[in-house]
């Protein structure tokens, strides 16, 4: 999850400026043949990323107690609009920087008005997701309903996840160990 966007970042960086032309500034073909390489790692990186997200909030249902309902149904349904829009979205990004898409970004008034709304959506259905994993996570380790200052640290861990996925993942292990440590006694 944070190999293949670093790794590209470095390519990025090192096709950039690896090939100057004479007046010494970055060679524009390089810059646009990386750029056609973006909206592929960016796929893959959100299929990692919400892959996690989905394998925490979807693995630990069976871990809440019998009492306890989540909404996995509304979390299903705000999981997979930003996923489908970023989808959409570098599909769209890959046919502009192979040439294929429309003119540039010319005729970009109405794409502008569609991906606006679309954006600020996906963006709350992330927060969403944020906020039901981090609060699956809590449910499941403390076995009780819980408030959002209950589980204010692991939403912030996962939205910094850079940081996070050090802190949260080994917990998340924690639960299934527990589970898995439970059915063999049995």
């Amino acid at each position: 999850m944070l190999g293949i966007p670093l790794l590209f970042q470095i390519y990025t960086m090192f096709n950039m400026f690896s090939d100057f032309d004479t007046e010494s500034k970055p060679n524009p073909e390089n810059v646009m043949d990386t750029f056609q390489i973006f909206p592929i790692i960016m796929i893959l990186f959100t299929g990692v990323f919400f892959g996690w997200f989905w394998s925490i909030a979807i693995g630990l249902q069976k871990k809440i107690p019998k009492g306890i309902k989540m909404k996995v149904r509304k979390f299903k349904v705000f999981f997979f609009i930003p996923l489908i829009y970023i989808i959409f979205l570098m599909i769209y990004m890959g046919g502009i920087f192979s040439g294929m898409g429309t003119n540039g970004f010319s005729n970009s008034g109405w794409i502008f008005a569609i991906i606006l709304p679309l954006h600020l959506s996906s963006m709350f259905c992330i927060f969403y997701s944020l906020y039901f994993v981090s609060k699956t996570i809590k449910t499941a380790e403390l076995q009780r309903v819980v408030g959002f200052g209950d589980f204010a640290g692991e939403f912030f861990l996962l939205w910094f996840y850079f940081i996070g996925i050090w802190i949260v993942q080994p917990k998340v292990n924690k639960l299934y160990e527990k589970e898995n440590t439970t059915a063999n006694n049995i």
